[in-house]
């Protein structure tokens, strides 16, 4: 005969249960002290009750049912003991309930995890994440790490990762015991060598989440500031790279769960410095950690290595994505910073070679980032005045970068396109490419001419006579505003063009080249002039400007 479904069972809030109080009662002492409470106090002979928190949800309430009506007997297997045994200590489902019951054949199931094959360990402790704190709570997870690691030690190195093979017991000190035998060695793990001979276990652990690996962490006491360790913190930094893989084809991953994960593999990073890890090694990590929330100090440390290692780095390290954050496509801001703290660090004792070195990727970088239409003036001047000047030899990549720039950007005012300029050495300009800036349209006039003048003493004299100042007049068409078609070109004079030709033929056609030039920057000033003039005309016509509105149009020479 059917027992009556008697007993109405809320389990965390979603669903209801319809059962017998005598059939569940019989297995679990919490039911039945839960069903004696409910009908004291409501005085109703068959109660609801409301169990919260259970494991599992519904899907465990639901396999402790089918154990008691099954009169305590259920199929366990590696898919489902973690859930069972979790659902038998929240419902205190011991021998105290009932000679058959549930814990103990989770326990006696259990008790041989050490001789599991791998993937049944891992199996089993990826079910207990949905219910992780009762896992935790009950020495279930501590249990399965242990048995992990003595797996990954058992079939690892054995200078790395050695261990007794008696080291089958269940006991929460094995993870200490396994740390102390090698697998937490900082002497015997900081090797290449025994890095990639522990590589066969890295992609196995990527299907766990961030929370079993910080537990795994913990138990190695390799956890934040503790981590010294070369091979987890190469497994760390497969694993982050995994999961920025995994997000980028399905957007699962929640950034500030990784945070703690990323910050322990940096410190690991920085521990073991640049013995263990190349320069392009390190902007590698830098990529990755970056997408997880790092702090502030973890990262500074990081750029502080990478600084010290700047002089080897190449073009393809420097170029890091900017983010949505940074609203340009690199991240120029940590280029700025790297150059800053490469100086910093060396200071004064910088081999003249490591500086120049530099100075060259920095000209690189110009150039390549350059046509990116978000980069803005200031942060082109921060990188190209990052470097002191003797850090280059020559200023024609810088030149050539500034051109890269003006030509993708072409609505840049002449304002700007002058401030841009400030950071040319026109002195370390060669010739051919003063003459190239000289004719180059997007250059404004006044520094075309300052670099030419640069070329020559002579031309520089004349530079500071005739071109330094807005009213000095030494182009007639200016000192004559009201004659638009009257233009007059004046040449520049030289009195020591005679001496210079007599002195040397080839110094003779490099002083008329050198007035060449000029002549034709001269041209340009005029024509614009003429431009200057004629706008304002159309403007006078088109509007009438009030006295108080009246104000003068800004020189564009």
């Amino acid at each position: 005969m059917s027992e009556p479904c008697n007993l109405q069972v809320h389990v965390n809030g979603r669903q209801t249960f319809f059962l017998s109080q005598k059939i569940m009662s019989k297995y679990s002492t919490k039911l039945r002290k839960i069903i004696k409470q409910e009908k004291r106090r409501t005085q109703i002979r068959n109660p609801g009750i409301r169990v919260d928190d259970f494991p599992g949800g519904a899907d465990g309430f639901e396999l402790v049912s089918r154990f008691c009506y099954n009169s305590g007997d259920i199929p366990i297997t590696v898919s489902n003991v973690s859930l069972l045994h979790c659902c038998a200590v929240f419902l205190g489902m011991t021998e105290k309930a009932s000679p058959v019951n549930l814990l103990h054949q989770t326990e006696v199931f259990l008790d041989g995890i050490f001789h599991w094959p791998w993937k049944d360990i891992l199996t089993c402790l990826k079910n207990c994440e949905p219910f992780f704190p009762s896992a935790e709570s009950c020495g279930l997870v501590e249990k399965l790490l242990c048995s992990l690691l003595t797996k990954i030690a058992q079939n690892s190195d054995a200078n790395s990762f050695s261990v007794s093979s008696s080291s089958s017991s269940s006991s929460p000190e094995t993870a200490r015991t396994l740390c102390s035998q090698g697998v937490c060695n900082n002497g015997s793990m900081s090797s290449r060598k025994a890095a990639s001979a522990a590589a066969w276990w890295f992609q196995d652990l990527t299907i766990l989440s961030p929370k079993t690996i910080e537990h795994f962490l913990r138990s190695l006491g390799a956890y934040g500031a503790e981590n010294n360790n070369l091979v987890l913190t190469r497994f760390l930094l497969h694993y982050l790279k995994t999961a920025l893989q995994n997000n980028n084809d399905k957007n699962l991953y929640i950034p500030t769960e990784y945070t703690g994960l990323a910050d322990t593999a940096v410190h690991g990073v920085v521990q073991m410095g640049n013995t263990a890890f190349s320069c392009r090694g390190l902007f590698w990590v830098l990529r990755i950690v970056s997408g997880f929330g790092l702090s502030r100090d973890k990262r500074g440390a990081l750029e502080r290595l990478i600084g010290e290692m700047l002089d080897q780095a190449t073009l393809d390290d420097l170029l890091v994505s900017g983010g949505s954050s940074n609203g340009g496509a690199y991240d120029v801001n940590l280029v700025v910073r790297l150059i800053r703290l490469f100086a910093h660090y060396y200071g004064d004792d910088v081999s003249l070679h490591r500086m120049k070195r530099v100075g060259e990727l920095v000209d690189m970088y110009l150039g390549e980032i350059g046509p990116d239409p978000n980069l803005k003036i200031s942060k082109f001047l921060g990188v190209a005045e990052s470097l002191p000047d003797f850090a280059r030899d020559s200023f024609n990549h810088v030149y050539r970068a500034i051109d890269i720039y003006l030509e993708s950007h072409p609505s840049v005012s002449l304002e700007g396109r002058s401030k841009l300029c400030r950071c040319l050495n026109y002195k370390k300009l060669s010739l051919e490419a003063c003459k190239d800036l000289a004719m180059n349209p997007r250059i404004p006039p006044r520094i075309a001419v300052q670099a030419l003048a640069s070329q020559h003493p002579s031309a520089a004299t004349l530079k500071t006579e005739e071109f330094a100042s807005d009213n000095d007049g030494s182009i007639t068409g200016s000192t004559s505003c009201n004659k638009i078609d009257d233009y007059q070109l004046v040449l520049y004079k030289n009195n020591e063009s005679d001496d210079c030709r007599s002195k040397s033929e080839e110094g003779g056609e490099e002083e008329e080249e050198m007035k060449s030039n000029l002549e034709r920057m001269q041209w340009r000033v005029v024509e614009l002039e003429k431009v200057c003039r004629e706008m304002k005309g159309q403007m006078a016509r088109m509007v009438k400007l009030s006295p108080q509105q009246n104000r003068h149009l800004p020189r564009m020479c």
